[in-house]
């Protein structure tokens, strides 16, 4: 039985208890997800996490039917699909370890826009907390921001609203499949921010918004941005777990305090104490902190002569980051055949004869 490469990519991830660590370590092995479908079992077996019992699901073509479901409503919807390994997969997130194997996309957003900001907060959202969110939005329109969030109700929903209102692109990461939509009554808003952005999501068409689901949105959440934002948080939630994700990924995480004994405030204030967000009051503090600047949008500027004569290993990392905007040391790295190690050190040397300009986050652009 031969199984092409978009439906084994498919079909890869509905296997039964293959996560994306476990799929990626298959197709790393047999070199395609067709091939990880084409492989013996024996084989597969021999793989170090795989075992006997994973690789007869991988055996067991079954899964195939409803691949063949998937693609025909795919193609019937004209909905986007990305494999972790496509030039297409978002940049950010293709470096996390967890990140989906294949992920749904309907719109037009730009995931590798050179802001990425996500929004997050409670669905209980005060007069005060909704304040914020709007403020913050608009104060971060001139920077052209991509806005994250996972438009639930409260936080999620003024945020894409607000970005939708300001001509920010917006893209909505779902816990359920793009047949569906949860909570139903943000349905309007979601066609208005497929025009100008998009919805995401890693689950195919009938699945349901479960409750295990949305840990797992949140990961993809905390993965697509280079700063997080909680703008009101009780001390248990979504929130709070998009923050730990947002942590292990090297993101940077901001929150806006709030008043003391304030329930839908005591995350934010948590999380400020423990020193696992800095506090912002404006989206001036978060442009700041960033080192976002308004002539970087406005009109590209031409790149200066180099003051210094350059070795070639440090020519080499130059023209990687030329014309590229933000740039993360493993992609630079990538680029330019250096390893990260070396990179890192030769990307401080520049930094130091003011080439280079290093940003929060571990990136890295041409000054």
């Amino acid at each position: 039985m031969l199984f092409d490469e978009p439906l084994s990519r498919i079909a890869l991830s509905l296997v039964p208890n293959i996560g994306p660590v476990l799929a990626r370590k298959l197709v790393s092995h047999c070199g395609s997800a067709s091939a990880v479908f084409h492989e013996k079992k024996r084989l597969l077996e021999r793989i170090q996490g795989i075992g006997v019992a994973t690789a007869s699901a991988v055996n067991d073509h079954r899964v195939f039917w409803r691949a063949e479901e998937e693609l025909g409503f795919i193609e019937k919807n004209k909905i986007q699909t990305w494999f972790f390994l496509d030039n297409e997969y978002p940049r950010r997130l293709k470096h996390c370890y967890d990140a989906p194997v294949i992920l749904y996309h309907i719109g037009n957003t730009n995931f590798n826009n050179t802001r990425v900001v996500g929004i997050v907060g409670t669905r209980r959202v005060t007069p005060y907390g909704a304040d914020l969110c709007e403020k913050l939005i608009r104060e971060l329109e001139p920077y052209n921001v991509l806005v994250v969030s996972g438009l639930a109700y409260g936080v999620d929903s003024i945020a894409h609203k607000t970005a939708v209102e300001c001509g920010l692109q917006t893209v909505g990461v779902l816990a359920h499949g793009l047949d569906n939509l949860y909570p139903n009554e943000n349905r309007g808003l979601a066609k208005k921010m497929i025009k100008n952005g998009g919805l995401l999501t890693e689950y195919t068409s009938n699945t349901n918004p479960d409750r295990e689901n949305f840990p797992s949105r949140n990961r993809i959440v905390a993965g697509l941005l280079d700063a997080l934002i909680v703008v009101e948080s009780g001390v248990e939630g979504g929130s709070l777990i998009t923050v730990e994700y947002a942590i292990n990924y090297n993101r940077d995480v901001f929150a806006f305090p709030g008043a003391v004994g304030e329930e839908r405030s005591a995350g934010c204030n948590k999380i400020i104490r423990t020193h696992k967000a800095g506090l912002i009051e404006s989206g001036a503090d978060l442009a700041r902190i960033m080192s976002w600047e308004l002539n970087d949008i406005r009109k590209p500027s031409p790149q200066p002569a180099l003051p210094i004569a350059l070795d070639p290993e440090e020519e080499k990392i130059v023209n990687s980051m030329r014309g590229q905007g933000n740039l993360y040391l493993d992609e630079i790295s990538s680029v330019s055949g250096i390893s990260m190690s070396r990179a890192a050190s030769i990307l401080l040397h520049l930094e130091f004869t003011g080439i280079v300009k290093s940003l929060p986050g571990k990136l890295y652009r041409l000054n």
